[in-house]
């Protein structure tokens, strides 16, 4: 036979796109065309392939040989098929029996000694031929992470010559070993992860304690400014541990996306919502994702959970701005000459900064030292629709000397009171998901109108409130959406008057209307 086929996979962001590996080999001069819009990592296979063959005591044909990557559409990157074209040629060639790799994927780069190395993405592969009922071959570099794909049929393998072995075997590949089944981590493990930063530890800051509870209760993004050391960061990383664990499908997708940056997290941590936490200097491609390969960026790496921006206002603006669409859509589009990309980026943003460039203009025991051109630059870098999008914006005050050390924190502070603070928010998720199926945060226009449904009397009062504060039509939908969540955080039915007014004063920065 001088004809083979095989079948691989394509990464295009975290979609596995099927490809079709065709080998032909035909008389005349010795050669090796490879063609499908293959890249350059692709086109260097050539190479790795004929090595590995001849140094794993295989014949490498003198032959034409012709391999088609198919789509020819479809942009080809990496080493992953190396091993598909090497078992397609030595099949084409007579040396091996391909049946029974007929319902079988193949993904796997060759060493020159023939050793099979670890490719990125190997787990969106492995989910994918499970949907289609086919088995993975796959390195046995990739194992940590195919053993996150439950019930998928995954051969794992060291090399080409134990591959070429176990065909030659009996024409079949030894049973298929079953991926690894990881199972949510119970409450122990998570208040385990909370012995160095729980809100029993927090002191005074009641204000910033419920922003951030309503904030993981609803899925609500989450701006804070105080002066320095007031307790905006602790605030923040306490408030990732309010958020339940995530669900299979959500976990599976997070891990997908750490898959192609090698950051995979470990199995006791796959259901632990991500926490991403970039340094002021990042550019807009190190947020949104980018480079030569469209690799995803923090709002990918952050989806399904928590993206926190320390110092807020030092992100240049124009970094700042390019989160406004990943902020209302929940995925980010990053398109090449010939392809584009969408990684999902269903994140929720904390955000925490000061007053001002010197951070005491809010602090009444200092003066602050900008002029009134450092604070108008100083405010100019967060721009008008960056908050609008942004659901709770409150002002933390700083702390005196007698409440860091005099105090004692009460029942409501204890660690008890943090669990149950904990509990409340999984049972309000729990109500939001069972009434329509997703968060507060991400109802439409039109479910907030029918889910967030306000009196006459509420419809009058938040009408003068937005002529008189300045609202859009975006922060008015925000602010039924917080009085929703905290209408279900009281179990309540109906958003009473005293939730609509908490939801208004949650997002109203007074400091960027006090003169200075």
């Amino acid at each position: 036979m001088s004809f083979a086929v095989l079948h691989s996979r394509a990464l295009l962001g975290i979609d596995a796109r099927q490809v079709v590996v065709e080998i032909h080999l035909s008389n005349g001069l010795p050669g090796f065309a490879l063609v499908g819009l293959p890249e350059t990592a692709v086109r260097e296979s050539k190479e790795r392939v004929r090595s590995a063959i001849l140094n794993s005591g295989l014949e490498f044909p003198s032959r034409r040989i012709t391999v088609n990557l198919a789509p020819a559409d479809l942009p080809k990157a990496g080493g992953q098929y190396d091993l598909a074209i090497a078992l397609g040629i030595l099949g084409a060639s007579g040396q091996l029996d391909l049946s029974a790799l007929h319902e079988t994927e193949i993904l796997g780069e060759l060493a020159l000694d023939g050793a099979i190395r670890q490719v990125p993405g190997t787990l969106a592969a492995a989910l994918a031929a499970k949907r289609l009922g086919r088995s993975l071959l796959a390195p046995r570099a990739n194992g940590a992470e195919l053993n996150l794909a439950s019930n998928a049929s995954i051969r794992q393998v060291d090399s080409l010559l134990e591959v070429v072995d176990m065909l030659c075997d009996g024409g079949r590949l030894a049973g298929p070993v079953p991926g690894g089944t990881v199972h949510c981590p119970d409450e122990d493990a998570t208040l385990r992860r909370s012995e160095t930063a729980a809100f029993h530890r927090v002191i005074g800051q009641p204000l910033g304690v419920r922003a951030v509870t309503v904030a993981a209760a609803g899925n609500h993004n989450l701006l804070m400014v105080g002066p320095p050391g007031c307790g905006k960061s602790m605030l923040a990383h306490n408030g990732t541990l309010l958020l339940p664990p995530l669900a299979e499908s959500d976990a599976m997708e997070v891990a997908c996306i750490h898959s192609l940056m090698r950051t995979l997290p470990s199995a006791a941590s796959l259901y632990e919502p991500p926490l991403r936490s970039p340094h002021h200097s990042a550019t807009s491609v190190a947020l949104t994702g980018g480079g030569l390969q469209a690799m995803p960026g923090e709002v990918s790496l952050a989806h399904q959970g928590v993206l926190f921006l320390d110092e807020f206002a030092e992100f240049k603006p124009s970094v700042l701005d390019s989160l406004r669409e990943p902020m209302e859509t929940g995925e980010i589009g990053i398109t090449r000459a010939n392809y584009r990309v969408t990684y999902p980026a269903r994140f929720q943003l904390l955000a925490a900064m000061n007053p001002c460039a010197c951070g005491y203009r809010s602090d009444p025991r200092r003066s602050c030292r900008c002029s009134d051109q450092q604070l108008q630059h100083y405010q100019k870098k967060l721009s008008g629709p960056l908050l609008d999008r942004i659901d709770l914006q409150v002002e933390l005050p700083s702390l005196s000397s007698a409440e860091l050390f005099d105090a004692v924190p009460d029942a409501d502070d204890s660690e008890s009171a943090w669990q149950r603070r904990k509990s409340q928010v999984a049972d309000c998720r729990a109500l939001q998901m069972a009434r329509s199926g997703k968060l507060n945060s991400r109802l439409s226009a039109a479910e907030v109108e029918q889910l967030c449904r306000l009196s006459a009397a509420q419809r009058r009062q938040l009408g003068a409130m937005m002529d008189q504060l300045g609202l859009s039509a975006r922060a008015l939908h925000r602010i039924q959406r917080v009085a929703r969540t905290l209408a279900d955080l009281d179990a309540s039915s109906e958003i009473t008057e005293g939730h609509l007014m908490e939801a208004v004063a949650l997002r109203r920065l007074e400091f960027l209307e006090r003169p200075h």
